[in-house]
C-alpha cells in the first residue's frame, strides 16, 4: 500500500532530490517514508536518494521491481543495473522482468543483468535475443550476452546478424568476445552488409577480412 500524502507541498519533491546529497541521517526516516508515497513521480525520487544513501534494502528492490506503476519499474531497473553485487533473490526478479508486458522493462532487466554479468541467466537472455517481437530488446539481449560473453549465445549472436541493422550491429560487437572460423566468416560476410554502420563496426573490430 502506497501513503496517500498526495496533496503534500512541491518542497516534498525538492527535499527528495536534495536528500540524497546530504550528510543528515535523520533524511533516512523521510526518505523511506517516501518509498511508500501515492505519487510514482516521489517512489522514483525516494528510490534514487535511497540508493545514494545506501539505504536500499533486499526488500525495497523487490518492492520498486514489482511496482504497480510501469515508470518505478524502469526506474528500479536503472538503478539496479549500476547497484552493488545483489542477492539471489534479486537477479530472480530480473529474471522474472523478462517477461514483462512493457518492453522497456525488460530491456531494463536485460541491460542490468549484462552490466552484472549474471551468467545464470543465459538461456533467459537467449530467448530474449531470438524471440521477443521489440527490435529493442533484441538488441539489448544480444549486447549483454556479448558481454557475457558464454558459448551458448554463439548461435543467437551469429542469428542476429539477420536482424534489423541497429541489432546487427550490436551483433558485430558482441562477436568480439568469440573466436573460430564461423565467427570469422560471418564478420567477413557482415564486412559487405547493406548498412554502411554495420561494415564499419566490422572494420572497426579488425576481423572482417580474416
Amino acid at each position: 500500500m502506497h501513503s496517500d500524502e498526495s496533496t503534500l507541498p512541491d518542497d516534498v519533491d525538492a527535499l527528495l532530490l536534495a536528500a540524497g546529497y546530504r550528510e543528515d541521517a535523520s533524511l533516512d526516516a523521510f526518505i523511506v517514508a517516501r518509498l511508500g508515497d501515492v505519487l510514482p513521480r516521489r517512489r522514483i525520487l525516494a528510490l534514487r536518494a535511497a540508493l545514494r544513501r545506501d539505504i536500499v534494502s533486499d526488500e525495497v528492490w523487490r518492492r520498486a521491481l514489482g511496482d504497480e506503476d510501469v515508470d518505478v519499474r524502469r526506474e528500479a531497473l536503472t538503478l539496479i543495473a549500476g547497484a552493488p553485487l545483489l542477492e539471489e533473490t534479486i537477479f530472480a526478479l530480473l529474471i522474472e522482468a523478462l517477461s514483462d508486458t512493457d518492453a522497456l522493462v525488460v530491456d531494463g532487466a536485460v541491460f542490468a543483468l549484462g552490466e552484472h554479468l549474471y551468467v545464470p541467466a543465459v538461456e533467459q537472455l537467449i530467448s530474449v535475443a531470438s524471440q521477443h517481437e521489440d527490435a529493442r530488446c533484441r538488441e539489448s539481449a544480444i549486447a549483454a550476452l556479448g558481454a557475457i560473453g558464454e558459448d551458448r549465445a554463439r548461435v543467437v549472436i551469429l542469428a542476429a546478424l539477420e536482424d534489423k541493422p541497429a541489432v546487427r550491429r550490436r551483433a558485430i560487437v558482441a562477436l568480439a568476445n568469440f573466436e573460430g572460423p564461423d565467427i570469422d566468416a560471418a564478420l567477413a560476410r557482415a564486412s559487405e552488409d547493406r548498412d554502411w554502420q554495420v561494415r564499419a563496426a566490422v572494420d572497426q573490430l579488425g576481423r572482417g577480412e580474416d
